[in-house]
């Protein structure tokens, strides 16, 4: 407790009275990558954090339907931040464990049409279609 709040943060399970299963949950914070039905250069400014699956909690299958149901109430459940640092405030705040994963930067090289037909010094190229 002492060193809680040295560091200026109290956690909010201390006195929060949520469930102690809730308490000692591990979070990720991630960027949300494009979605693959977009083709825009979607830039992704938003940080998302959701909840790892919980492997003690009972899932089992919907017997009408076939779905895969399951007891853990925080699986679907995501939050959005604008910033890395306002998510992982709020995770140290909360009492969670975290970890954060950076995302993978897309390399993007610009082509252009009118490069196939730009003179290049050296050997002739020739492509054999058939």
């Amino acid at each position: 407790m002492w060193t809680q709040l040295q560091s200026g943060i109290l956690a909010a399970a201390t006195i929060s009275g949520a469930p102690s299963d809730l308490q000692s949950r591990t979070v990720r914070i991630y960027k949300a990558s494009k979605p693959a039905t977009q083709s825009s250069n979607w830039p992704g400014t938003r940080w998302k954090m959701d909840w790892d699956v919980l492997t003690h909690r009972g899932n089992w299958e919907n017997p009408l339907m076939g779905w895969i149901s399951s007891a853990d109430h925080m699986q679907g459940t995501h939050l959005w931040f604008k910033t890395k640092e306002d998510a992982i405030y709020f995770a140290e705040k909360q009492g969670y464990e975290y970890y954060v994963q950076e995302p993978n930067v897309r390399a993007f090289r610009p082509k252009q049409y009118a490069a196939n037909f730009t003179h290049s010094p050296g050997k002739l190229k020739i492509i054999r279609t058939k």
